[in-house]
């Protein structure tokens, strides 16, 4: 009987784990992008994709071509995406993130047709009700980088790493997974490798990616491997400052804690990444860290930059769908697979709603003590930054906070929406419905023609509204 159990036991040592790829650091972890003042330097939009699979690819390509179709009084094609500076994504908004950070407006080009309307799951095990599969996921994942990660590098990214993206991108960006064992966003960024001693600038964007995406079960963990000794490594000072300031966020010091374990052999020789939406399903975690290491009031813009902003976008796009509320109908379930995917997604979503006020909290602060600063230079030093004092206004910066989401879309549409898998591949129809709902849900964000009304200065872009109305729906202008 003992051994009619040794084929369950062999399986269950059969997850495809992921070797490490990250090499050792031979010199340092420059900044992956160069400051970029776009066009007069004004406008600033910064953007973060949630994870939701192919579902969420989509939604953040049709709030991406909804910002290329705005903005058309700066003359250019590509309308206000000349003014993303910055792009984060987790899981499959990751996908999004990446392609238009390393690719830029031409990224969206021809999208839809070479990823949108694919088989991203052509290399993967997907069937629940293979024995095999199952093992394998209680065993620790059912899919290696090889599957989804190996899909992304042939079809997208075509072997791009960090440094590509360092030399092509103007744009910063950041790919958020989990780490599990500090129970922390992992961010890839130079900040959180060199405190690994690894070299970011040659490991794969489709390596990031996949760690971003790696859902609990279906995928094995990728495997970063710490290498310490191989680099004089030195914390910074904020990291310091957040180990023993008791004003520190838990997050914060959460973070720091995680990076201190990185650099040391007795804690750490190999950190396991999950799916980022574990632990920050909106990838904001960056937001944070860069205002907690901030050592002066305009961080993480420069001083020139600081001068010469005058609005600020920061647009959350949301994929999830709806409460699924079969199980309150009946006393049994969930259990098994379902249960293990509840809970994991009741554990992204209240990470995901904490994530995003405390982002908004960070952001709200910045905005007042940005104006504060703007207001206590003097006039010669403002001439030097901006180059001339004409037109100057301390105060005249403003900060739009906002999430782009299926909520407020019209019930026949939300209800088709929530009816879309959060899965790696999708029916043509699907991915349409998606990229429509998308646009509509960031036409109808107040705090998006709130930012567009102060960009105009005549209330809310009239072409937005005329779209709007062809609908039937109308857009309360925001005030100022």
């Amino acid at each position: 009987m003992r051994h009619a159990f040794l084929p369950l036991f062999l399986l269950f040592g059969c997850a495809p784990w992921n070797q490490p790829q990250n090499l050792p650091l031979q010199g340092e972890n420059a900044s992956l992008v160069e400051p970029l003042i776009a066009g007069d330097g004004e406008v600033y939009i910064g953007l973060a994709f949630s994870g939701g699979g192919m579902r969420a690819t989509a939604f953040a390509y049709g709030m991406l071509e909804e910002l290329r179709a705005a903005g058309v009084e700066t003359g250019t094609p590509d309308g206000l995406l000349d003014d993303v500076r910055l792009v984060s994504g987790v899981s499959g908004g990751s996908v999004m993130a990446a392609q238009f950070g390393l690719y830029g407006p031409d990224g969206l080009t021809g999208f839809r047709d070479s990823y949108l309307v694919t088989d991203a799951e052509t290399y993967m095990a997907t069937s629940a009700l293979n024995p095999f599969s199952l093992a394998k996921g209680l065993a620790g994942g059912v899919n290696g980088r090889d599957t989804f990660g190996r899909y992304l590098d042939e079809v997208l990214f075509h072997g791009a790493t960090f440094a590509d993206l360092r030399k092509r991108s103007h744009v910063k960006t950041w790919i958020n997974a989990t780490d599990m064992a500090n129970n922390t966003p992992f961010l890839f960024s130079p900040e959180t490798f060199d405190a690994l001693c690894s070299d970011l600038s040659k490991l794969k964007l489709s390596e990031a990616v996949a760690a971003s995406a790696a859902y609990p079960l279906v995928f094995t963990p990728i495997v970063l491997k710490a290498h310490q000794g191989a680099c004089d490594y030195r914390e910074p000072d904020w990291l310091t400052a957040a180990r023993y300031n008791p004003e520190a966020t838990a997050a914060m010091r959460a973070h720091a804690r995680a990076l201190e374990s990185y650099s040391n052999p007795d804690e750490v020789k190999f950190v396991k990444l999950l799916d980022g939406g574990i632990t920050d399903n909106f990838g904001t975690t960056g937001l944070a860290v860069e205002r907690a290491r901030a050592q002066v009031p305009y961080a993480p813009l420069t001083a020139e930059e600081a001068v010469k902003l005058k609005r600020m976008l920061f647009l959350v796009g949301n994929a999830g769908v709806e409460n699924d509320y079969d199980w309150t109908e009946r006393v049994e379930g969930p259990g098994g697979v379902n249960l293990a995917m509840s809970i994991a997604s009741s554990a992204m979503s209240a990470a995901s709603r904490s994530g995003y006020d405390s982002m908004r909290g960070e952001l709200r602060l910045w905005e007042t003590e940005l104006v504060e600063w703007r207001c206590a230079l003097p006039l010669s030093e403002v001439r030097r930054l901006r180059g001339s004092t004409e037109g100057w206004d301390c105060k005249d910066v403003k900060l739009f906070v906002g999430e782009v989401s299926f909520a407020n879309l019209p019930t026949e549409m939300r209800d088709e929406v929530d009816k879309v898998p959060t899965r790696l591949k999708m029916p043509e129809a699907q991915v349409d419905l998606v990229i429509e709902a998308s646009r509509l849900a960031t036409r109808l964000t107040p705090e998006y023609n709130g930012f567009l009304a102060s960009l105009s200065g005549n209330g809310v872009d009239q072409r937005i509204e005329d779209g709007i109305a062809a609908g039937g729906y109308r857009v309360v202008p925001v005030g100022d």
